[in-house]
């Protein structure tokens, strides 16, 4: 039996206690007030202690809890330096590792699913996991016909570990809301709520990583390792080698976190034009550098893991999407503000000024309007107290906005991966990326000659 739903009672009293800690600090905060210390000091202290108690519980746990923890690393960058970098290492063990389950656990996953005989499927399997993430952990095996690969066990109770602890998450989402400015916090846990279906199904996982493999086998750019077998439970793919992103963010050479950045917003782009699936879980945990890119050894190429999670898109991503954005970059206030409400990011009964919406998405947009943009966490600082700062007509804004469910992953996605860029401080030629991969994005190819007669 799991570690999980045995000490039930234990997470669900860690998890417990956030809200009380919180309400304690709050109170520790108007004291302070009281006695005329500034605002922004004690808000400050507030939001640091907050944060701290928040994510060394996360780290403590795996299923939802960890979710839910990787989720919000990739926001880090928008995070006020003195607050960030006190905890910055605790991010990035959520996004390589977890308490891993009993090797007697693993080997009864591996009977029931496997049969009894399991072990002479493969010609070496370890013990040790070599990760362990928020629903199963990963051992290392070679496979009976000599291919290394990835093995990657269940945790068994990990769906109602997921549900509980999200379940547990969302009572006390907003009193979490100040933590990240500009994110909402609700709507990102009821959307991993919603996806735990999917997250649990390795059938699904093993398909949407099957048919990525497909396509980007002998790719120059991207590697997929192809799935091996599959069944309840356990999915064992291709093992693959590689500097894990969150040690690229650490301590990667420049040339490597411009590599890696690009590879990144290549795959945002390319996936979904090419597989018609969006890789929906985009921390840094599930992405690797490995030698031999197109420029030789000295070169890198980016691999993929982690199919657990896709939004299904069989043209690609919208039109509108793209179209919205040049128009935008070319100043067309009144068509972009009529594209949101066909879209629906306008309600009907809201009326906006199109000049007041373009101000508003320019900053956000700013990186396709440029050759090369480098990415940073100052940055991303600024995107997000302007976003999320309740003074600012901004803020105002983006309230009376909408965001459409066909819309909500790839939202959460787009803003993921550019946490992640801003956290390797990359230079990207993003506009490359667009040109190439966003439909609608360039003017179809009879308008530039109509434009050009």
């Amino acid at each position: 039996m799991s570690d999980l739903p045995r000490k039930a009672v234990t997470r669900t009293a860690k998890l417990a206690a956030l809200p009380l800690g919180f309400a304690g600090r709050a109170t520790w905060g108007l004291g302070k007030r009281i006695v005329g210390e500034s605002a922004d000091l004690v808000g400050q202290q507030l939001q640091q202690r907050t944060a701290e108690q928040l994510f060394k519980v996360l780290g403590e746990l795996k299923g939802g809890a960890m979710k839910f923890g990787q989720a919000l690393s990739v926001f880090e960058s928008a995070l006020p330096e003195e607050i960030a970098g006190p905890y910055r290492a605790a991010l990035t063990r959520l996004q390589e590792a977890a308490p891993p389950m009993p090797t007697r656990t693993v080997h009864a996953v591996l009977a029931e699913r496997l049969g009894e005989d399991w072990h002479e499927l493969f010609l070496e399997f370890e013990d040790k996991p070599a990760a362990a993430a928020s629903i199963g952990q990963v051992h290392r095996g070679v496979w009976q016909d000599g291919r290394e690969v990835a093995v990657k066990v269940q945790y068994p109770g990990a769906g109602e570990a997921l549900v509980s602890d999200l379940n547990q998450l969302g009572r006390f989402a907003r009193l979490l809301g100040p933590l990240i400015p500009g994110l909402d916090i609700k709507p990102l846990i009821a959307e991993l709520k919603d996806r735990v279906s999917e997250e649990l199904d390795y059938g699904l996982e093993a398909q949407a990583q099957r048919e990525h493999a497909a396509e980007f086998a002998d790719d120059p750019d991207l590697v997929v390792p192809d799935v091996v077998h599959q069944c309840e439970q356990v999915l064992i793919t291709e093992w693959i080698d590689g500097v894990p992103l969150s040690e690229i963010i650490a301590d990667g050479t420049r040339e490597q976190r411009d590599r890696a950045g690009q590879l990144l917003a290549h795959f945002l782009f390319a996936g979904p034009a090419r597989t018609g699936l969006l890789h929906a879980d985009p921390h840094p945990g599930n992405f690797r550098l490995l030698p031999g890119g197109p420029g030789g050894e000295d070169d890198w190429r980016l691999g993929v893991l982690d199919f657990g999670t896709v939004d299904r898109l069989p043209d690609g991503l919208p039109l509108p999407i793209g179209e919205s954005l040049r128009m935008a970059l070319d100043g067309e206030a009144e068509a972009v503000h009529e594209m949101l409400c066909a879209e629906g990011f306008v309600k009907a009964s809201i009326e906006l000024d199109p000049d007041a919406v373009l101000d508003y998405l320019l900053p956000i947009i700013e990186p396709a309007g440029v050759g090369e943009f480098t990415f940073t966490r100052g940055w991303m600082r600024n995107q997000a107290a302007r976003i999320g700062d309740i003074r600012s007509p901004a803020y105002q804004l983006g309230k009376q906005l909408n965001l459409p469910p066909a819309y909500l992953l790839i939202h959460r996605v787009t803003l993921s991966t550019i946490g992640v860029l801003c956290q390797l401080g990359a230079t990207v030629r993003l506009r490359e990326e667009l040109q190439e991969w966003l439909p609608g994005f360039e003017p179809a190819a009879e308008e530039e000659r109509a434009a050009e007669a």
